[in-house]
């Protein structure tokens, strides 16, 4: 059968039609363990009731406006949002990339308002930020770069991880005006750094009066056992994206500010014709009241850590498994070797998984996962991960 979709992924050879919690059923009715969650974004499984009720009673009512209009259901959530992370506003758009593209336009005008000419950002090596010209450019992944240059000026690019990197670039470049980074890498491979990574960065930030801008797209709304991965950190940034989760799966992205960085954007200067639209931000507000009254992310660094204690007791005396690590659900297993055929195999054992940075088996599960769940996921996977490394490493 001939497509008419552009050929940009690689898809399983799977569809869906049905999920309930952390289980997908496709077309042959055949059940399947999400492991993933629609990369990060189900936090609360499929076909949650709480956010079904929400989305049906919106639709109902008012589905779009346009933001020349009060929309009244963008301010309860921007109160939401502000309450639970202690930023001072909020921009709505539609995805993780505007999001990030949102705080790229804080940085720059920024770096206006201090008649900073050709202002640059620090970024970091094997990061993941979107997908549009900015946001690609802004991105540590040559791969995904490939055959889109010219790129967008005005990135400093360092390793990860490394305070000294950051510090030396904002020495050597004196138009530095930010500094954008993952608390944790997702794409890049679960790389998960020092514990004191972000305040040292928030001191830089402070001692050279730049803006702090964290992308929280995948480590934020519960993943790492924080409502917000910075709250670990007991530090604020300037400037925090957010995506993925906060629908749990209607498209909803949230650049917020704090201090300097909040009253950069006027009337006019930034804007987007479905960002913050009744039915999103409904369905959004159900996620956050789900979290809190199901206390789920209290529960995500036990669940997580049941799940990297399992496989590192399972997989304990395996030569190619360099490293099992985890913050909250957001979990890694790396491999001495490529192993993205994994994804097939537990596809074939009806079990939902990525693997990135080619060496990486990432798991995202839902924050609903059980028990039960857990231990199935643990002895599928590693079964998978045992036989991969005696046939084919």
């Amino acid at each position: 059968m001939t497509s008419h979709i552009m050929p940009t992924y690689g898809r399983l050879p799977v569809t869906f039609e049905r999920g309930a919690g952390a289980w997908l059923w496709d077309t042959n009715n055949k059940r399947y363990l999400d492991a993933l969650s629609g990369i990060a974004v189900c936090n609360l499984g499929h076909a949650h009731p709480a956010v079904h009720r929400a989305i049906c009673k919106q639709s109902e009512a008012l589905l779009h406006t346009s933001n020349v209009y009060g929309v009244a259901a963008q301010e309860r959530l921007a109160d939401r949002l502000i309450e639970k992370s202690g930023m001072d506003n909020v921009f709505f758009c539609n995805s993780g990339a505007e999001a990030n593209e949102a705080a790229i336009k804080l940085a720059r005008l920024y770096a206006h308002q201090r008649n900073i000419k050709n202002p640059a950002i620090i970024v970091m090596e094997k990061s993941f930020h979107g997908r549009t010209l900015a946001t690609l450019s802004a991105t540590g992944n040559t791969k995904v770069q490939q055959g889109f240059a010219p790129l967008v000026e005005g990135f400093v690019r360092v390793p990860y991880n490394d305070v000294s990197a950051i510090e030396q670039a904002i020495k050597h470049h004196d138009n530095i005006v930010a500094v954008l980074v993952e608390p944790i890498q997702g794409e890049g491979g679960v790389n998960i750094p020092a514990s004191d990574y972000l305040n040292r960065i928030r001191s830089l930030c402070d001692q050279y009066d730049l803006l702090m801008m964290l992308d929280e797209i995948q480590t934020g709304i519960g993943r790492t056992g924080k409502f917000l991965a910075y709250q670990h950190n007991a530090i604020m940034p300037d400037v925090c994206t957010l995506a993925k989760a906060l629908g749990n799966g209607v498209p909803i992205g949230a650049c917020l500010a704090r201090g300097k960085a909040a009253q950069l954007f006027t009337t006019g200067s930034h804007g987007s014709t479905f960002g913050g639209n009744p039915l999103a931000c409904s369905a959004a507000l159900a996620v956050l009241e789900a979290l809190d009254s199901e206390n789920l992310i209290e529960q995500a660094e036990q669940k997580g850590s049941a799940i990297s204690d399992g496989f590192s007791k399972q997989l304990a005396g395996n030569p190619h498994v360099v490293d099992v690590r985890h913050k909250g659900l957001m979990i890694g297993i790396e491999l001495d070797a490529p192993c993205a055929e994994l994804v097939q195999s537990a596809l074939e054992q009806g079990l939902l998984i990525n693997v990135t940075s080619e060496k990486t088996i990432r798991l995202l599960p839902p924050l609903i996962i059980d028990d039960q769940q857990i231990n199935q996921l643990v002895e599928t996977l590693s079964a998978l991960i045992q036989e991969h490394t005696r046939q084919c490493l």
